[in-house]
């Protein structure tokens, strides 16, 4: 649609764009007849505004001269008239010295990473983490309070992730020693997914000498740890909070309250990460342009990260409201991408 604008519609749509996502209020024709750099007076940049609307790119939230873009308008700008730009020098320094502060722990850094992107964005960030595909060198599991444990994994090249499972409320604490001492049997020297249809097998089979809980123990911990349910590993969000940040009507609120309601439902944001494996680079999506998505009113911004192999293992990214700062934001996340995969790689 884009090749359908000729330039002075292009740029009094881009004009409109732009004041929008820097002030959120509605453009009017005076104000861009005293901002556009081609001599147009407000008639004919009224005429211009008509024809956009039209075509479905604007419209007016209330009774006002002005006009503030549609998602459809939001996608075609992102698509074909968006200057993205560069992280600043120390902007990439304040990410890669956070993410280089976690230290060894896979759950660290992405918890970090996600954290410090939410921070720069002011959006809520989010990361679908790895499984773990490295052959394991030690896996324990640890008692943390009743009904709940701790495993533990490090991997041969030193990678720590722990992860909480629920156990049984009277689970012994031999019981969680025996799993241990089962899949360390199993799985150190092999991979989760080599491992995991034998484990299975041996299980479902009651070809082992397990008691119940025992069992129970390690099917909770093989469950976490490969991800079922949805793609992927474990999501983590962070920076919830941020979506308030902005709110300044009942429409956003309305918006917004959608979006934390999405953002308890883990599975369906898991799907929207898993999306990332059908192409390259940041993915952007906006309102209800994606059958899966179809929030009005949100946008999530997300980019895969690779292993040594190339092989896309996880995606990280921010969603919030379709007003966001995305010439900012897409290069950012396209970072904090590529500099988490080269840690986890």
């Amino acid at each position: 649609m884009i090749s359908e604008l000729n330039e002075r519609s292009r740029e009094i749509f881009r004009q409109i764009v732009d004041g929008y996502l820097e002030t959120g209020t509605p453009i009017g024709s005076r104000t861009l007849s005293q901002k556009l750099p081609l001599s147009l007076s407000p008639a004919t940049v009224r005429n211009v505004m008509a024809d956009l609307e039209d075509m479905g790119l604007l419209f007016a939230p209330h009774a006002s001269a002005g006009r503030v873009p549609t998602e459809a308008g939001l996608r075609l700008f992102v698509d074909g008239l968006l200057e993205i730009g560069n992280l600043t020098e120390d902007e990439r320094q304040s990410l890669e010295a956070k993410c280089q502060s976690a230290g060894n722990s896979i759950e660290g850094l992405l918890e970090t990473a996600t954290a410090t992107l939410s921070g720069l964005s002011r959006c809520a960030g989010m990361v679908m983490a790895p499984k773990t595909e490295s052959p394991l060198k030690h896996i324990e599991f640890v008692s943390l309070s009743p009904g709940r444990a701790l495993v533990v994994l490090v991997t041969e090249n030193g990678v720590v992730e722990n992860r909480i499972i629920e156990v049984p409320l009277d689970v012994r604490p031999s019981a969680l020693v025996e799993a241990t001492n089962f899949l360390s049997a199993r799985l150190v020297g092999r991979t989760l997914s080599e491992a995991r249809d034998t484990i299975a097998h041996e299980l479902d089979g009651h070809r082992v000498a397990l008691d119940e809980l025992t069992a129970r123990v390690v099917k909770n911990g093989m469950a976490v740890w490969s991800g079922e349910g949805a793609p992927g590993g474990a999501l983590i969000v962070r920076g919830q909070a941020n979506l308030l940040d902005d709110v300044d009507a009942v429409a956003d609120l309305e918006h917004i309250r959608a979006l934390f309601e999405a953002l308890e439902t883990k599975e369906m944001m898991a799907r929207l990460l898993g999306l990332t494996d059908k192409a390259e680079g940041v993915q952007i999506f906006i309102g209800a342009d994606n059958k899966l998505f179809g929030m009005s009113g949100c946008t999530l911004i997300v980019g895969p990260y690779r292993n040594k192999q190339e092989r896309i293992v996880g995606a990280i990214g921010v969603i919030g409201p379709t007003r966001m700062n995305y010439a900012r934001i897409i290069p950012m996340v396209d970072y904090t991408s590529k500099l988490i995969g080269r840690v986890v790689g």
